[in-house]
């Protein structure tokens, strides 16, 4: 371990990353060149997938953070025995960063459940549909193809349907409204990567394997084990009455929603579970889980968030992160 450590530190990595990456490649454990070492993780790392939608609330830029404050899971997780939970996952890419072999992803988002199980089973006809989009891509079309009713698509159509969206709208948001529809406008945005066949070829790899469901959070309660890794990123409750951006699907989640998965991490605590949770820095939050007990942990984090109407209040702002490590 100690080897491993050292060649963290080289990398500015986690040490979590450098046991998945031998995981992956079990001869590395016989070499003693580090340089070798170094040079299969780096390639390891540029073959890593990263998250195939635009995601508000995405943790990407913040993975650095993560790791350099030693947020991600501890070194006690270990990824043979025990399973990685991503409720929410949303974007995924703290999953596709760590790349545990065993893992359970869901979402309450159907569409973006149905979307990560084609990429795992059916890419290759996901990038010609793609593509496709890709060719007659503009305002009217954009109109149309969000005019469809996904209940009367293939899968396979509605994975293409929910990139294409996703990949050309205001922003990257995914909004609904009261009856579950999709209604954000068509984005400005000249060139759009709608089709990244070798980045979705990545994930689809990445997914072999991999549970992903559509189902409530707290289903996690089911099958989380004491030494299991589950990482929450819900909507994050509103910093004022005009921020708020909670629509993923066309169920609010609000204070009573807030509050129970409080409760829920706090069982998973009990349980012997690591357990992570991002959400926006408010007295609401910080309140809700510094009341859980002295072993759960407060921590904020910057983040650059684009997603204001009004440009001049866009920018760096602080949000939490919440442990029980």
């Amino acid at each position: 371990m100690q080897k491993i450590k050292e060649i963290a530190f080289r990398l500015g990595e986690h040490p979590i990353h450098i046991k998945m990456f031998l995981l992956h490649c079990k001869e590395c454990l016989k070499l003693i060149n580090d340089e070798i070492i170094l040079d299969k993780y780096a390639q390891f790392k540029k073959d890593s997938p990263k998250p195939f939608v635009k995601w508000v609330g995405g943790k990407r830029q913040l993975l650095l953070q993560f790791r350099s404050r030693n947020l991600f899971p501890p070194e006690e997780f270990n990824p043979l025995t025990a399973i990685y939970h991503e409720p929410f996952v949303g974007g995924g890419a703290m999953f596709f960063d760590l790349k545990p072999k065993k893992a359970i992803l869901s979402d309450m988002n159907a569409e973006l459940v149905i979307t990560y199980n084609v990429i795992k089973n059916d890419v290759e006809n996901l990038i010609k549909k793609l593509n496709h989009h890709k060719s007659k891509n503009n305002k009217e079309y954009f109109l149309k193809i969000r005019a469809k009713d996904v209940n009367k698509l293939t899968s396979l159509d509605v994975a293409a349907r929910f990139i294409y969206l996703n990949r050309t709208c205001f922003n990257g948001l995914f909004r609904v409204n009261s009856s579950g529809g999709f209604n954000v406008p068509y984005g400005k945005n000249k060139n759009p990567m709608i089709c990244d066949e070798e980045n979705l070829r990545k994930v689809s790899k990445s997914l072999r394997g991999i549970r992903i469901i559509h189902e409530d959070y707290k289903k996690v309660l089911d099958r989380a084990k004491k030494g299991d890794f589950v990482y929450f990123d819900p909507p994050y409750y509103p910093v004022n009455k005009t921020s708020s951006f909670t629509s993923y699907t066309k169920e609010a989640f609000l204070e009573k929603e807030q509050m129970e998965l409080s409760s829920t991490f706090l069982e998973l605590h009990n349980r012997g579970c690591y357990v992570m949770l991002s959400n926006s820095n408010t007295p609401f939050i910080r309140e809700l889980y510094r009341n859980l007990g002295d072993k759960i942990k407060i921590k904020k984090v910057y983040a650059t968030r684009a997603i204001n109407s009004v440009a001049s209040k866009r920018g760096e702002i602080k949000e939490l992160v919440i442990i029980n490590y």
